[in-house]
């Protein structure tokens, strides 16, 4: 399996979409577990990082440095 490289204030789709109808989500916060926002309503949500890894599908646009 490839390991999935993101970042703090990335934004990356999911595999499930969410009920307001998007996949983005922008990451706001790293650690043993990892802070989600959806980009379309704005709900967060907390998850851990493994599961985070398993549910994440792709990195859409990469934070500037």
């Amino acid at each position: 399996m490839v390991e999935k490289i993101f970042g703090l204030n990335d934004i990356v789709e999911m595999k499930k979409q969410h009920p307001c109808g998007t996949n983005a989500w922008k990451i706001i916060r790293m650690g043993a577990d990892i802070r989600i926002k959806c980009e379309g309503c704005g709900h967060s949500v907390m998850i851990p990082r493994n599961e985070f890894a398993k549910k994440m599908k792709k990195l859409l646009v990469k934070a500037e440095s």
